[in-house]
């Protein structure tokens, strides 16, 4: 007898390509939250991770010497759940640091990130570990919403499904709320200490595995704050500049072409998204 599924919306139609791979399901996925004054969010977000259809994971939240309560409001946390986990800062690092010093005390297989203003939808970790589970990726990435300080959607964040290093270059379409890798694939992979730090991770990722892909749907909501290090375009560029001459070594005339796309692509990324009614948290 034929028998068929009905994809979800925005879902990928990849198929199993590994056997291996659908005896995986349920393992564990540690996720990695800086935490710097974060206060205001830092409730939203946490609850958002406990509210996952997908269960087995832990927190590991770094808080990089707050001054505000954000301590206190993640001690609450902790002492009501064992999955949550906090490591204070002696003093202030870079976010980057600060990421791999939790990278360092990751138990789980899956390595997924998380803001402390940031959130996430409740199917998030099962359909992105579902959908890596069947395509045997080393990486995944999702669609998310843009949402202000208060919590407002100004607009959804549509991904490509399928990501290059040569596209990357051009434009970073993986949301670092959004991604999760695979330790059994690829190891554990830590960030550069530099500007636009994740996006270099996705580039040496890509340069190892092309088994990348993302779901069109979104997953989270990515808050865009008045004073973000991101606003700050010159500084943006500059970061940009670096990683194209410094980390990935490419030529003048390389940075440059791609350099022009980056400009592009960066004037327009969040142009048109104002269509957030495209999808509902239900798809």
């Amino acid at each position: 007898m034929r028998t068929s599924s009905r994809k979800k919306k925005g879902e990928s139609s990849c198929r199993l390509d590994d056997p291996k791979t659908q005896s995986l399901k349920g393992e564990l996925v540690s996720i990695i939250m800086p935490s710097h004054n974060s206060s205001r969010f830092l409730f939203q977000s946490i609850e958002s991770v406990l509210a996952q259809t997908y269960q087995n994971w832990e927190l590991i939240i770094i808080d990089n010497c707050s001054i505000d309560n954000s301590v206190s409001i993640i001690e609450e946390f902790t002492n009501r759940d064992n999955r949550i986990k906090l490591i204070k800062s002696k003093k202030k690092e870079s976010i980057a640091i600060a990421r791999n010093r939790a990278i360092d005390a990751a138990s789980g297989r899956y390595i997924a990130f998380l803001d402390s203003d940031d959130i996430w939808l409740p199917e998030k970790l099962e359909r992105q570990i579902k959908f890596m589970n069947e395509c045997g990726l080393v990486l995944s990435y999702s669609s998310y919403y843009l949402i202000d300080e208060k919590g407002g959607i100004n607009g959804v964040f549509i991904t490509k499904e399928i990501a290059t290093h040569r596209e990357l270059l051009k434009t970073c379409h993986i949301g670092n709320l959004t991604a999760i890798y695979d330790t059994f694939r690829i190891g554990k992979k830590y960030f550069e200490d530099i500007g636009h730090e994740d996006y270099a991770l996705w580039l040496d990722i890509l340069k190892q595995s092309k088994l990348v892909r993302g779901l069109r749907v979104p997953l989270a909501k990515y808050r865009i704050r008045d004073k973000s290090a991101s606003s700050n375009k010159i500084k943006a560029a500059s970061w940009q500049w670096n990683i194209y001459r410094n980390i990935e070594r490419l030529s003048l005339i390389e940075s440059i072409y791609y350099f022009m796309h980056y400009a592009y692509y960066g004037s327009t990324k969040y142009m048109n998204q104002d269509n957030s009614n495209r999808y509902s948290k239900d798809d």
